[in-house]
């Protein structure tokens, strides 16, 4: 496990953002840990994430020509790596987010920024069934850009639907790169090197072996 994502888990874990219990999800399947990415609701957090995903986006050598944020989450992640780009990296990209509902006065459309166009890559927290990234395609595409990569706090590495996690499905359906900061695999790293929860660590095992990919 790399320094920075030693750092970023223990950040989430500071702040709540990462808990690890008992928890019912949305589908119904009874995790063995939590992440909600609105804790991490300081200046400090929101600067760190910022420097986290700009880390990333080097480390990972990502082409592209601006940033675009889905709302509501998407919109501090994406304004706190485009200045985390421009203070650490002296690069200087355009970004924008779009609005849940159209505005039919004053500037009007869907999306607040710099006018989407090149390739944009998008950022977002947790991939769970990819619909917000689906929906920030089909606008971008719409505005005759092209999407060309996306990163993630979280790759929870479980399946979906069918075999396939939702960041697989997002790479063969619509070829993208997605990248992201740590994984379920990451996770249960941590907690294999801190050795202080075992069956914590167990539960994670087990609850890879049932819904990973």
């Amino acid at each position: 496990m790399k320094d920075h994502q030693k750092a970023f888990i223990e950040l989430a874990i500071q702040y709540e953002a990462l808990k690890f219990g008992e928890f019912t999800l949305k589908s119904g399947r009874i995790s063995p840990y939590f992440f909600n990415a609105g804790a991490f609701n300081t200046g400090e957090a929101l600067a760190k994430l910022g420097e986290f995903y700009a880390e990333m986006i080097k480390e990972n050598e990502l082409s592209f020509d601006m940033l675009f944020g889905p709302a509501y989450k998407g919109i501090p992640l994406v304004s706190s790596t485009v200045s985390a780009l421009y203070n650490k990296y002296h690069q200087n990209y355009p970004w924008s987010f779009n609005r849940k509902e159209a505005k039919d006065h004053g500037e009007g459309g869907m999306i607040v920024g710099s006018a989407l166009q090149g390739d944009v890559l998008l950022i977002d927290d947790v991939m769970t069934a990819g619909t917000a990234i689906r929906e920030s395609i089909e606008l971008i595409e719409k505005a005759g850009a092209k999407p060309a990569c996306v990163v993630l706090m979280l790759d929870r590495q479980e399946r979906g639907r069918s075999e396939l996690s939702a960041v697989q499905e997002m790479r063969q359906n619509y070829g993208l790169t997605v990248c992201s900061l740590i994984s379920m695999g990451d996770l249960i790293s941590y907690l294999e090197a801190s050795g202080d929860n075992i069956e914590t660590l167990e539960n994670m095992k087990k609850y890879r072996d049932q819904y990973g990919v």
